[in-house]
Formats: structure tokens, C-alpha cells, sequence
């Protein structure tokens, strides 16, 4: 396993009447983190808040391309990110304390967190598809390049990891500074993960490293060489 610190490369926060933040997605422009019967949307670059949606949200939040998905205790809300009506419900997994939730591959993935694992979701049905052990609570959960990402909130430590998607093994794990908690994650298809801080209203913008070429992609690189 590769371990490291994490970079902390922008903080925003703490937001007023904000008290903690639960889910955190990417819609392209926008970070969305979901905190006690909101939705509020940020623009990751200025830190300025430019809109909010009143939701029920009290843990984990998506966006597929379309349309916001929201945990708001039994359930998932589909949600149209324009108007904030709520189009459709699923029922969340059953299990102790559903936590972070992202789209990736049609599916949606819910952290469980005390459960200590992933479980893929039909989108439209609630059905679960699949499910992935992991040694830590799960707070947040994020897809990016067909790697998975999840947050750890435990024993006053926390930290951002990537999981083998078929085994569960840790692959790779960014520690948190010292009294910094992750509570929702998301990634924006590139070089950053937003993690929520949990009940200090804060949200923190981490680097994702780059993963060194693997030796097929080196030789394909020198093939291509002139």
C-alpha cells in the first residue's frame, strides 16, 4: 500500500448557519454539499456560494450528468438540480447508518458506515447489485478513472483511500491532518477531491495524486517515441 499525507490545496468555511457537511458531489461547475435540510451549491475556485436548494439531506450526495441524488434517511431523492423537486425515491440499503453516496458506471454507490462497505444500487429500483468489504467506517465515496475512492472518519483519525474495486484491498491512503475529519467526497474527474469536514462546516479541496504509468503504458510511450 501507498500511503501518504493529503494536500490541502483550498479551504472554505466555516459557512454561516452551516453546522456540518454531509454529502459532497461535482456537477462540472459546481460543488454541492448537502448539510441539515439544504443543498447549497460552490463555486470551487472563488469558494463563493452561488445557490441552494431546501432538501432534506442528511448524509451522502450524487449527480449523474442530470440530475442530483440525495440520502435523506430511508431513502434516495432524485432531484432536479434547477426547480429542487424531488422526482423520485428509492430506498437506501438497509444497514447501520448510510453514509456517502456517487454515480459511476449507471449505478449509484452508497457508503455504509459503520458496516464498513460499498454497496452498488440500481439507480431506478434501490436494488443492490454488489457490494465491497473495507476495514474502516466509510464516510465519503467518489469514482474517478475507474478508481474508487472513500473517506475514513475513526478513532479520531481520518484519511482518503483507494480500494481495489473487486477485493476491497487498500491500494492507496492520503492521511488527513491531525484533528481534520472527512465526512462526503467527490472527485472532479481530474486532479481534486472535495471532502466535507464534517461538523465544522468546512470544505476542504485535497490534490489526487497521479499514478505512475504502469510498464505496459511506458513501453507503448517510448513506442510511440520518435
Amino acid at each position: 500500500m501507498k500511503g501518504s499525507t493529503a494536500e490541502i490545496i483550498a479551504e472554505y468555511g466555516p459557512f454561516p448557519d452551516i453546522t456540518g457537511i454531509h454529502g459532497v458531489t461535482y456537477d462540472g461547475q459546481r460543488v454541492w454539499f448537502a448539510s441539515d435540510g439544504r443543498l447549497t451549491a460552490l463555486d470551487p475556485d472563488s469558494g463563493e456560494i452561488q445557490r441552494t436548494l431546501e432538501v432534506a439531506a442528511d448524509a451522502g450526495t450524487a449527480f449523474d450528468g442530470r440530475h442530483l441524488f440525495q440520502m435523506a434517511g430511508d431513502r434516495i431523492q432524485r432531484i432536479d438540480p434547477d426547480s429542487g423537486r424531488v422526482l423520485t425515491t428509492i430506498p437506501a440499503p438497509p444497514g447501520d447508518c448510510n453514509s456517502g453516496l456517487a454515480w459511476a458506471e449507471g449505478s449509484l454507490w452508497v457508503g455504509q458506515y459503520r458496516d464498513r462497505r460499498i454497496q452498488q444500487v440500481d439507480p431506478d429500483t434501490g436494488e443492490l447489485l454488489r457490494s465491497i468489504a473495507t476495514d474502516r467506517f466509510v464516510t465519503g465515496v467518489s469514482w474517478v478513472d475507474g478508481e474508487l475512492w472513500h473517506g475514513t472518519w475513526q478513532d479520531d483519525e481520518s484519511d482518503v483511500r483507494r480500494l481495489d474495486p473487486r477485493t476491497g484491498e487498500v491500494l492507496e491512503r492520503l492521511e488527513m491532518p491531525a484533528g481534520t475529519g472527512v465526512s462526503g467526497l467527490e472527485s472532479d474527474g481530474a486532479g481534486r477531491l472535495f471532502c466535507g469536514g464534517g461538523d465544522g462546516g468546512t470544505l476542504r479541496i485535497l490534490r489526487r495524486p497521479t499514478r505512475a504509468l504502469t510498464d505496459d503504458a511506458k513501453a507503448a510511450a517510448d513506442a510511440s517515441s520518435p
